[in-house]
């Protein structure tokens, strides 16, 4: 995962380019009994198009990680976005956990009256797109699972990696200063007027701590025993140059996936931002196949 956040550091230089789009206004919604977390919530062509839930990735929030490509999406899904736990404006809690996640993008859905929606995640993000599916399998329609893998510590690197984040940061209580995402909001800039300066704010607004607990937790994530028992329809978004989870780790977790659709990507573990012009197409693509077969299953 560290690889990932130099990556969106760089929004820092000029030299990297990001996309000039509508970036939608969201507010904070409580979920009932599980705390308050900032929302999104795009309407689609029609009102009954089918709800997409996009979880985003480590070290940023639902917007930084998904703005790309929401415009794109909106044409044929009602797009929502939430900060996780410890995250941007998400949920403050004594613990983080994958499980604790998943179970808040179903509350969620839950207090925006929608039954069934797809789940789509990057990195992070799908790894509670796993765990949508394994704790609550009648809520989720479908997968697109994005930069993702269904199991770490599998080198002695990552085992050093996770390990060691978790023990250096479980010294420090809670997951950082409450009032820093409030500050950043407080601080934000227009993205039409300055989309670079909005980015690093959204990136500032999750702490170096949580951050640090966070990779913890992840480095526990292990989908492997039951991933094969994935039922719906489920699409594999592979970015070729990843350096934080291998490409071939990736493909081989989608072959473990009955009837998953594999959809590559020339770009890094960041390309969702970095190289949106060529992660978006494909995930868009991605997306529309997952929910093609999500009406074929439901009408059949």
């Amino acid at each position: 995962m560290n690889p990932a956040r130099r990556d969106l550091t760089a929004t820092r230089a000029p030299r990297v380019r990001l996309p000039r789009v509508d970036i939608p206004a969201g507010r904070l919604i409580e979920l009932p009994g599980r705390g308050s977390t900032y929302v999104t919530d795009t309407a689609g062509p029609t009102a009954d198009a089918p709800a997409i839930v996009l979880l985003h990735a480590l070290t940023t929030t639902g917007l930084l990680t998904w703005f790309p490509s929401i415009p794109e999406l909106s044409k044929r899904f009602r797009v929502i976005t939430l900060d996780l736990r410890w995250h941007g404006q998400g949920i403050k809690s004594p613990e983080f956990s994958l499980r604790d996640c998943a179970d808040d993008a179903v509350a969620l859905l839950d207090v925006l009256g929608i039954d069934e929606a797809m789940f789509a995640g990057f990195s992070m993000g799908s790894l509670v797109a796993q765990r949508v599916w394994r704790q609550h399998p009648d809520r989720a329609g479908g997968l697109v699972l994005c930069a993702s893998t269904d199991a770490f510590q599998m080198t002695a690197t990552e085992r050093v990696f996770h390990n060691g984040m978790a023990g250096i940061t479980s010294r420090v209580p809670g997951s950082g200063s409450p009032r820093r995402a409030g500050r950043v909001q407080a601080s934000q800039v227009d993205p039409a007027v300055d989309i670079n300066r909005w980015a690093l704010n959204e990136f500032r607004s999750t702490s170096p701590i949580a951050v640090g607990k966070a990779v913890g937790a992840i480095g526990r994530h292990h989908t492997r025993p039951w991933i094969s028992q994935i039922d719906v329809p489920t699409a594999v978004v592979v970015p070729l140059r990843d350096r934080a989870i291998p490409p071939a780790r990736q493909i081989a977790m989608a072959r473990r996936i009955p009837g998953a659709t594999v959809h590559e990507v020339d770009g890094g573990h960041s390309c969702c931002v970095i190289d949106a012009d060529k992660f978006v197409p494909v995930f868009a693509h991605a997306c529309s196949v997952v929910r093609a077969r999500w009406r074929e299953r439901a009408e059949s």
